[in-house]
């Protein structure tokens, strides 16, 4: 089945990744000039991509389209399913074709494998340190430009569970709303009035939660609270919204704050500061 996102242009993204690598439109541009002055046009290769680091598998897919767009008859065996737990020197793929095409892709289709599995492998880790079913664990909007669709699949993969994907996919009220309209309450009657279905609002302090429950919000962030006050926060609640707790949560302390009975809890460094897996693509010439 070919591997497709909801919202995402994979050709496209092939595409303009591969044209960025090989500077298309800059003077002198257009061209590997490595590949194509040192290897034969003909020349033939073998590769075997393993990780060095035990990781959890995100982005093969990405990673073969890269492949085929530079030579669409190169074999390409894909050999653990994404979302696998594999340890260290697991061999993840194999090919066989155009060793010009597989020298041009290998660095935009390593890179992507690596930060898609660097994200899921940071993402597994989380949802074991919070050891809690009751609970899911939820990404952020803190995605790096253009690679929204496919972070938010990373995280997928790792175990986690996708907040909105974007600004218009549901309401979410923090600070800076509500200080223009005056209130949490109010800010929340705006958004009942404008017709919007789904409403988180951020609360950081316990007063502000009737008002918001009061208002229409759906959902309530509750934002930079420790567990003795999201306990109090999630008993106040008492189940008529679900609850998610955020702001600075780490591996050291998402397992308290997930214990406290709300019922998402989001983590912003899943998609913004995890670190890339190590992946590397080694050849053979045939």
């Amino acid at each position: 089945m070919a591997f497709a996102l909801e919202g995402f242009d994979l050709d496209r993204f092939v595409r303009e990744t591969l044209a960025e690598d090989l500077g298309e439109g800059l003077p002198g541009g257009g061209i590997d000039v490595t590949s194509e002055s040192v290897i034969p046009s003909e020349a033939r290769f073998s590769g075997v991509m393993d990780t060095r680091d035990p990781i959890e598998v995100a982005g093969l897919p990405v990673a073969e389209a890269f492949f085929r767009a530079l030579d669409p008859d190169m074999t390409i065996d894909i050999l653990v399913e994404e979302g696998a737990s594999v340890p260290a020197g697991t061999d993840l793929m194999r090919l066989e074709g155009n060793a010009r095409a597989m020298l041009t892709a290998e660095r935009s289709a390593l890179n992507t494998v690596q930060h898609l599995s660097g994200i899921a492998t940071m993402v597994a880790q989380y949802v074991r340190a919070m050891d809690n079913p009751d609970c899911t664990l939820l990404d952020t909007r803190k995605t790096i430009p253009g690679l929204r669709m496919l972070e938010k699949y990373a995280v997928r993969m790792g175990g986690g569970a996708n907040h909105r994907m974007g600004l218009w996919d549901a309401a979410m009220i923090k600070d800076n709303h509500v200080l223009v309209a005056g209130s949490v309450g109010e800010a929340v009657r705006r958004a009942v009035a404008a017709g919007v279905k789904d409403i988180i609002c951020e609360v950081d302090r316990i007063d502000q939660i009737e008002p918001a429950l009061e208002a229409g919000a759906t959902r309530l962030l509750l934002d930079n609270m420790e567990p003795g006050t999201l306990c109090e926060a999630v008993a106040l609640v008492a189940g008529r919204v679900p609850t998610e707790a955020s702001g600075g949560i780490t591996l050291a302390t998402i397992q308290a704050k997930a214990a406290t009975g709300v019922d998402y809890v989001s983590v912003g460094r899943l998609t913004q500061s995890a670190p890339a897996a190590d992946i590397g693509l080694d050849f053979t010439p045939l």
